[in-house]
Order: structure tokens, then C-alpha cells, then sequence
């Protein structure tokens, strides 16, 4: 199962409704994508706990994506026993926290501060989370992937009707095949994959239909919302997508749940929704605290 909370949906600017961006997964571990100012208090009015994350993704610099990691990395060092915190940032990161560590208390070993980049960032024991370059204004900015490995899964009916039993189903998993008397049993004979969950986030970007490649068949999407179709041409000067652009992604990247974020402050969030929902029905615009909980197919999938 994997478990995502919207922590802030807000773009540029706070409002009285949302907070600056950040997003919660939950799947073995947990990680924050993108951490606006004041997350660690959104976390613990969500129930999210703030002391066990294990790895924050900055998008891009801009300050409302990573005001919230200072806030952070001293709430974690004053309340809990973590020795170190790992944070993925575009390059210029390490600028930025050193002209404000001086004023804090943590040691230099307790940051483990990667570059961000394209590919893959993260490996987790049957999953993956990249980055990928998108189009914002001039800035170095990345949006994100996290992919869960594709899995056999076994007919076990007919596994044991072909008399597999015991260590036989560790076998034919890792040489693909196993003899079963005078037989030859095929691992593709007694198991379907069971296809990965996948969640693609655009972070800030233009519209962009590479992304739209990247998130295919996706089940959850993730887009810069910012604007309404009527300020297209502010959106794309700004370096942002519309509700209705995003709906156009989603559409052609044929995923199973649109959610619209990064909302600008001059909207309330029902008539981006009711936009995006002209081009892709299964669109929703976020709220703060706002989860969407996601669960592995039961179904059959062909190879």
C-alpha cells in the first residue's frame, strides 16, 4: 500500500486555505516531495511523522519548495534521535544552507545532501524514485517518479495442480523454469505480473507533453495547476500549467487519477477541478491534508 498526503497545495504564496508545497509518501518508508515553509507543523496536523523520514526531495529552489527543510532539519535534530538526514536538492542547495547554519545547531554530518538529477535517486527494496528534468523558467528543476518493481505473482491453483510444492516455488522463480517429474514446468505457466504502482510528480513546469510520456499508465499524477485556461499565457510566462493543460497530460499519459496542485492564490480550487474534469474525469483538486491511498491490483496483467 502506498499512502500520499498532500501537505501543502498552495503555489508562490501561502493563502488562508493551503500551505506551501509538500507532499507525504508513505510505502515501507517515508518521504517528502518538495518542502515548503512551516511543513513539519502540516506533518503533525496530519498525523504524519515528522522523525521518520527518510529522504526529502527538493524539486527546485524556489523558496516556497524549500523553505520548509530548515524548519525541518532542527525539529528533527531537537526532538528525536536521528543522526542524519538525507535531502536531494538541485545544485545551489548547499549555498543556500550555508549562509544559515551558522545560526543553527546541527553538525555538518548530520545532512547527507545528494545532488538531485535525472534517473534514478532512491532505491528502496522492490521500488525506485527518480528525478526528471521539466521546464520552469530558467531554474534547474526536476519532477519526479516513484515506481514499485513489477512482480510475478503465482495461480496457485494451478501451480499445485502442475505439483509444485515446497522449495520448487523458489526455484522456478529464480532459474524460470523447474522439473516436476518428467515435466518441464515454465514460470510463465503458473504466474501473472502484477504491474508496479507508479506516481509521477510534474513539480513546477510548463505544459509539456515529455511528461506525459514519463507518466504513462501511471496511477496517480501529480500536476501543476496554477492557473486557469483563461491565463494560459501568464502560465506558460511564469513557467506553470493551467488546470485544463494538466487534464491534457493526464489524458494522453492515460493514468488512473489526476490530482491538481500548486494552485495559485486567486483560486479556491472547485473551478480548476471543474476545468480539468472537461478534459479528464478522474481529476481532483487538492486540498491541504488531502490522502490518497493506493493499492497494488488483485487483477491479471499480460507481460
Amino acid at each position: 500500500m502506498l499512502n500520499v498526503t498532500f501537505l501543502g497545495t498552495s503555489g508562490a504564496v501561502p493563502s488562508a486555505y493551503r500551505a506551501m508545497p509538500a507532499i507525504a509518501l508513505k510505502y515501507d518508508k517515508l518521504f517528502l516531495w518538495d518542502c515548503g515553509e512551516g511543513c513539519q507543523r502540516e506533518m503533525m496536523r496530519n498525523g504524519v511523522g515528522y522523525g521518520g523520514v527518510e529522504a526529502v526531495f527538493i524539486t527546485h529552489l524556489h523558496l516556497d519548495h524549500v523553505m520548509g527543510v530548515f524548519g525541518l532539519i532542527e525539529t528533527v535534530r531537537m526532538n528525536t534521535e536521528r543522526k542524519k538526514i538525507t535531502i536531494f536538492a538541485p545544485r545551489g542547495f548547499e549555498r543556500m544552507l550555508a549562509g544559515i547554519s551558522p545560526t543553527m545547531g546541527w553538525e555538518p554530518s548530520f545532512l547527507d545532501i545528494r545532488e538531485m538529477k535525472e534517473g534514478e535517486l532512491y532505491k528502496g527494496k522492490d521500488y525506485t524514485i527518480s528525478g526528471f528534468h521539466v521546464k520552469h523558467q530558467k531554474r534547474d528543476a526536476f519532477g519526479l517518479v516513484f515506481q514499485e518493481d513489477d512482480k510475478n505473482k503465482f495461480h496457485e491453483a494451478k501451480a499445485k495442480k502442475l505439483g509444485l510444492k515446497g522449495r520448487m516455488f523458489k526455484e522456478i522463480q529464480e532459474k524460470g523454469k523447474v522439473k516436476v517429474g518428467n515435466k518441464t514446468v515454465k514460470l510463465e505457466d503458473v504466474s501473472w505480473v502484477r504491474k508496479g504502482m507508479k506516481v509521477v510528480y510534474s513539480g513546477d513546469s510548463i505544459y509539456d507533453e515529455g511528461i506525459a510520456s514519463i507518466a504513462k499508465d501511471a496511477d496517480l499524477l501529480i500536476h501543476d495547476s496554477t492557473f486557469g485556461d483563461d491565463l494560459k499565457e501568464e502560465a506558460e510566462m511564469r513557467g506553470h500549467s493551467t488546470a485544463k493543460e494538466a487534464a491534457t497530460i493526464a489524458k494522453k499519459a492515460k493514468v488512473k487519477q489526476l490530482v491538481l496542485t500548486h494552485i495559485g492564490a486567486r483560486y479556491r480550487g472547485p473551478e480548476l477541478e471543474a476545468e480539468a474534469k472537461k478534459v479528464f474525469k478522474k481529476s481532483v483538486c487538492a486540498k491541504d491534508g488531502m490522502k490518497v491511498e493506493l493499492k497494488p491490483e488483485k487483477g491479471e496483467t499480460k507481460k
